[in-house]
């Protein structure tokens, strides 16, 4: 899990989000594959890390309206999940991405993942 702090505000919503606010958003990851390693292992947790905190780290401490691709589609959670799932399915080629859960406060988040084909 990785967290970062980051402003936002959600275009032709019709409430209070439609306005500027900020969260500390967590972000988690959920990698499946078939195959440990010698150490019984199917990553290590450090790379995974790793890889979370370079995608996310872009974010931290901006206002994600202005950071591509959420210039031009709403920063919700929910597109902020399929994001982060598109770049770190990319990362880790060998393993499944099962899901990208991206939590907007302690009692509200939104996942994003592929059916199983």
């Amino acid at each position: 899990m990785e967290e970062f702090a980051a402003a936002h505000w959600l275009k032709d919503y019709p409430g209070n989000c439609s306005q500027i606010h900020g969260h500390t958003w967590k972000t988690e990851v959920t990698l499946v594959g078939d195959q440990l390693d010698e150490l019984g292992m199917l990553v290590d947790f450090r790379d995974v890390r790793r890889i979370l905190r370079g995608i996310v780290g872009k974010f931290d401490h901006c206002l994600l309206n202005d950071i591509e691709p959420f210039d031009s589609v709403n920063p919700t959670a929910e597109n902020l999940a399929r994001f982060i799932y598109e770049e770190v399915k990319t990362s880790f080629p060998q393993l499944r991405v099962k899901s990208v859960q991206v939590w907007e406060s302690s009692t509200a988040c939104a996942g994003y993942g592929e059916n199983d084909a």
